[in-house]
């Protein structure tokens, strides 16, 4: 159990900092679902969903390859090469983005805005460049910091936000005389979601410049060749990572044709992008368990215990998830309302379609530990390009007359087979004793407690019934579960208590 805490402090450390961040940033939804028009929404969703194909391009796997290789090399030399690396690869990238962004600006229907991806390199370049210098932060323990770097460009870009789509047009048009007054541009609200994304970047860059400066510029070439052989791999995952998680917005960009019926592609990706934002709680407890399990899971490697820790934590992340799931699906009436156009509330029957997909994708991280710990990365790429190869099978087949719905079903049979595919495969070359049947069932009952409040309250207009058969469902599935696994729950510090005195009791 001593594992399971030390992730668990991992976790609320350096996982709740990105959590907090990206949940005050999801704070922006309802504002910008206000501010802009759903075509509008649409167009900043899919130049944001060009932003991670590119990061993935621009790391290469290598924040990764340092927590491998920090584990047997030593770390300031790991570091050093990591550093440089990243830094010689991201000056020539860039520079190269920039050289062609009018090409790349058509293919992303941004042809009279060229000056979009200018903005977009600067903001993947910083990106980057800071990679390694927060991976040092996780691997040294240094949670503050690593909170604060997060959070504090989080609130920059929140202010800066602000300051473009709601003071700037008020003080520009109250100053027309005023020689500043002229950079502002009415329709440019996209251009102005950039440069506050890219004021930020350079605010933590400069937070982070300590780490960044301390590289001692020496250049391993052995250990460079031997991180990239390790990492190249992962470029394949996190790009079929980014199709299977990003590019169906383009997809549908490009492909949905309505035959008559209402609403053009931009409109469709706006809808379908708000919408996917309500699994927030899942993806940001995905992204909180990915920032403390990777450096615990190499850490953990070398235990002989190291196999039960790992179905320990699947355990406790399986849990968790579904009771998040639940949370979101239950109360989804007052969820809502984070989209402020209700123009857009027609896509929430995807809701939990993306819910239950991105549990199979946390389901899928804990999974591939097998292929991370076995030096395997290559059979990480496959897997990915077999997901990437079932999103855009069922989005070219089906996008054009089911829309955005192809979309969410794609996401789901795409992450559900990768999960299937890293268990079976991964249980032949580093075996985990898997509580399997244990885990789906608490994955169906809860989907099962889904379905009957959606039944039970279809026809009840009123709230507060709503409200209280779903708080009645939330709490019998938390008492069923903690009936269940009782003993590992028993050993948890404040929960372990109360169970020990009802157990006395009984």
């Amino acid at each position: 159990m001593s594992g399971i805490k030390k992730l668990a402090g991992q976790t609320i450390w350096y996982g709740v900092s990105s959590i907090a961040a990206r949940f005050i940033n999801y704070l922006l939804t309802p504002y910008l679902t206000y501010k802009f028009t759903t075509g509008e929404y649409g167009q900043m969703s899919v130049l944001y969903a060009f932003i991670p194909f590119m990061n993935v391009i621009f790391t290469y796997g290598m924040e990764t390859g340092f927590f491998r290789f920090s584990q047997t090399d030593d770390k300031d030399k790991v570091y050093s090469t990591s550093s440089l690396s990243l830094i010689y690869s991201t000056l020539t990238l860039t520079l190269l983005l920039i050289a062609f962004n009018k090409p790349l600006s058509r293919l992303l229907e941004f042809a009279d805005r060229s000056e979009y991806l200018v903005l977009t390199a600067g903001i993947i370049a910083l990106d980057a460049l800071t990679t390694i210098p927060f991976a040092k932060l996780r691997l040294d323990g240094r949670p503050i910091k690593f909170a604060v770097v997060k959070l504090v460009g989080i609130f920059v870009n929140i202010g800066a936000t602000f300051f473009f789509l709601s003071y700037f047009p008020d003080w520009a048009k109250q100053n027309s005389q005023n020689v500043f007054s002229h950079l502002y541009q009415k329709d440019w609200a996209v251009g102005y979601i950039l440069v506050a994304n890219l004021i930020q970047n350079i605010v933590v860059f400069l937070l982070l410049s300590k780490e960044f400066w301390s590289i001692q510029f020496k250049f391993d070439r052995r250990l460079w060749r031997e991180m990239m052989v390790y990492s190249l791999p992962l470029i394949i995952v996190g790009l079929g990572g980014m199709v299977n998680e990003t590019a169906d917005r383009i997809m549908l960009l490009r492909w949905w044709k309505p035959d008559g019926a209402s609403g053009d592609a931009a409109e469709q990706v706006g809808i379908y992008s708000a919408c996917y934002k309500l699994a927030i709680l899942i993806t940001l407890g995905i992204q909180a368990f990915r920032m403390g399990a990777e450096p615990f899971f190499f850490k953990q490697s070398t235990s002989e215990n190291a196999p039960r820790i790992y179905a320990r934590v699947m355990k406790f992340f399986v849990i968790t998830v579904c009771l998040m799931f639940l949370f979101v699906m239950l109360y989804l009436d007052i969820w809502k309302h984070f989209i402020q156009n209700p123009a857009m509330w027609a896509g929430l029957k995807v809701v939990p379609i993306l819910l239950l997909a991105n549990m199979f994708l946390g389901i899928y991280y804990n999974l591939s530990i097998w292929y991370k710990l076995g030096n395997k990365t290559l059979a990480g790429a496959y897997i990915t390009l077999i997901g990437a190869a079932i999103t855009i099978l069922i989005n070219y087949l089906f996008i054009p007359r089911y829309g955005y719905i192809a979309c969410a079903w794609a996401t789901f049979a795409c992450y559900g087979t990768m999960m299937v595919i890293s268990y079976v495969w991964g249980q032949k070359h580093y075996r985990i004793p898997y509580a399997t049947k244990k885990l789906c069932a608490y994955i169906l009952i809860a989907v099962l407690f889904q379905i009957l409040h959606h039944y039970a309250t279809a026809s009840i207009s009123l709230a507060w019934v709503n409200y209280t058969i779903a708080t009645i469902l939330l709490l019998l599935y938390f008492f069923f579960i903690l009936n269940v696994e009782r003993k590992e729950f028993a050993q948890l510090p404040v929960v372990g208590k109360f169970l020990s005195r009802r157990t006395q009791a009984e």
